[in-house]
């Protein structure tokens, strides 16, 4: 099969699992897993374990879903009202009082 039909048949099948509902993330990894998984070598899989194992270890995106999870912690329990209250308690005479001291 020549590298331009692959293209188009990879074009083609990754448009199709787009507009299938699929979410992008999923459905450009497991276009391209397949197409690896078919026309290339079977060493170049463990490449793709390899570097999903390396970005995973990543201390950069391990601190994003830990603070989307602190934010959600707070938010749900009375931690964060109660913070709030203390913030507002002790800077209610500071012109901007609450909005200071969330920017700060």
């Amino acid at each position: 099969m020549s590298t331009g039909t692959i293209g188009l048949l990879y074009a083609g099948s990754t448009l199709v699992a787009l507009f299938s509902g699929i979410p992008i993330a999923f459905a450009l990894g497991g276009v391209a897993t397949v197409f690896m998984m078919l026309f290339m070598p079977a060493a170049s899989l463990d490449t793709v374990a390899q570097n999903v194992y390396e970005e995973l270890a990543s201390i950069t995106l391990l601190t994003i879903p830990l603070f989307i999870l602190k934010g959600a912690a707070i938010g749900k329990s009375r931690a964060g009202k109660d913070l709030y209250d203390a913030l507002h308690t002790w800077l209610h005479r500071v012109p901007g009082g609450l909005g200071v001291a969330v920017v700060l």
